[in-house]
């Protein structure tokens, strides 16, 4: 035998000795262990996957709030300001965000009742009770938009209704008053604008009235 074959055998012991050293060790990987560490990866990487998507859901969130905001504020300086084109814009756009915000529909309702488009107004408002049926501002705005539709009836119905939701609050009385003024029945007129008046004696405009009525 050559000395080459010899280093080849010598190798050769050396490989099988260390195989089987480690084959009968038990230090070798096992196929539950293996599989365990894998599933322990993944259930890590899962909740690192639901926590990102949970802080994103957040963001978002406080950056739909944030526009939502930005939208009413815009909204409302413009109604402050006289110009109705624009609030109604930034309500609309607020409106696809938060479908049914019911504080953005009746601003609408405001905007579209400056503009003299009642029918539009109504719409809104019909549309707002059907989510709030105990909603009294949207009422009592209901009622002003059918009064100038000449549709009289429904108006008188519901200025009693914004009443009877909130008894307390004096603009539902003198707008009610506003009503039955215009359809000539002063003596009932009279009546809701001293209660008016009576719950809040900073409507000077209920306080004109009924001296006009005398």
């Amino acid at each position: 035998m050559s000395s080459l074959q010899i280093i080849l055998l010598i190798i050769a012991i050396g490989i099988f000795t260390i195989f089987f050293k480690q084959l009968f060790s038990g230090n070798y990987p096992k196929r539950g262990e293996d599989f365990e560490a894998k599933e322990d990866s993944l259930k890590e990487i899962d909740i690192n996957i639901f926590s990102n998507k949970d802080k994103k859901a957040q963001e978002n969130s406080k950056d739909t709030k944030s526009r939502v905001q930005e939208l009413f504020d815009i909204a409302q300086k413009a109604l402050e300001d006289g110009n109705n084109i624009e609030a109604k814009k930034a309500l609309q756009s607020l409106l696809i965000i938060e479908p049914n915000n019911t504080d953005a529909m009746r601003m609408l309702a405001v905007a579209y009742m400056n503009m003299n488009n009642y029918t539009k107004a109504k719409e809104v408002l019909n549309n707002l009770l059907q989510i709030d049926a105990n909603d009294d501002l949207a009422y009592t705005l209901l009622a002003n938009a059918e009064h100038k539709l000449g549709e009289d009836e429904n108006a008188l119905i519901h200025h009693k209704k914004a009443i009877e939701l909130d008894s307390t609050y004096a603009k539902h009385y003198y707008d009610y008053a506003n009503t039955l003024y215009d359809l000539g029945r002063f003596d009932e007129a009279k009546a809701n604008y001293q209660k008016a008046y009576s719950l809040d004696n900073s409507l000077k405009e209920a306080k004109e009235m009924l001296e006009r009525i005398g």
